[in-house]
């Protein structure tokens, strides 16, 4: 599958797997499950109610506004993510691979129509298929793909871990960061770290120093590590 670049606001680019359509069909199994679920838990709601009678008709139409809804609201109130995207690890993004708008998310659900509903999802399949980016034709009207989220690496989990009692303070400096700066170098590091892109993380341990405004001679994970850890123990002595 194809991967899309991304620049982050410290001028380094990392890239992301788009998820592959395996992927993509599997959670859309996934999502019809809850859907066959729901369906199952409404008829029984109703035989037992005797079906409301009259207004039969009424309930089955209002109890099914959540499933026509379904993928739109999970993708606004969960960043791009169904519940079947959420297990199988996958979300959607725009094509820079920034986070999704509201638009966006509303011209997917539009199109849905034509790409799942129509043949069964054949124009959607071939959509992929042809456009090389992981897009269906929603996605190619929003500006949207959909990626593959971080996957376990045994490296890059270090820089998450929690800091000793004892740990002590290795560059001050980190009180110059932000904690968006922060918050974008574990996001580097763990992909960059997945995918072996040495020449990134180097680049952000460049510019990390130039912001810090320090000089030191340690390989670039073990400073982006130290720093990481430096400045969740500054914010626990600063709060």
């Amino acid at each position: 599958m194809a991967n899309i670049r991304v620049e982050t606001t410290q001028n380094v680019d990392i890239q992301y797997e788009v998820a592959s359509i395996g992927d993509r069909i599997l959670a859309t199994l996934l999502d019809y499950l809850f859907f066959l679920a729901y369906s199952v838990l409404i008829l029984i709601f109703l035989a037992l109610e005797n079906g409301y009678g009259k207004n039969t008709w009424v309930v089955i139409t209002v109890c099914s506004l959540p499933i026509l809804l379904y993928d739109l609201c999970c993708e606004v109130f969960f960043q791009g993510k169904s519940f079947g995207k959420m297990i199988m690890n996958i979300k959607v993004v725009k094509l820079d691979g920034t986070q999704a708008n509201f638009g966006a998310y509303l011209i997917r659900w539009l199109l849905r129509i034509i790409d799942m509903r129509l043949f069964s999802g054949v124009v959607a399949l071939v959509a992929v298929l042809i456009n090389g980016k992981g897009q269906r034709i929603g996605d190619m009207a929003a500006g949207t793909t959909v990626i593959k989220l971080k996957q376990k690496v045994h490296l890059r989990d270090t820089i998450l871990n929690k800091i000793a009692p004892d740990y002590t303070l290795v560059f001050p400096q980190v009180s110059r960061l932000s904690d968006s700066d922060i918050a974008i170098i574990k996001d580097v590091m763990k992909v960059c770290l997945r995918t072996n892109n040495y020449e990134a993380v180097e680049k952000l341990a460049l510019k990390t120093k130039e912001t810090m405004g320090v000089t030191v001679n340690m390989p670039h994970v073990q400073f982006l590590a130290t720093v990481v850890q430096d400045y969740t123990y500054y914010g626990s002595q600063n709060q």
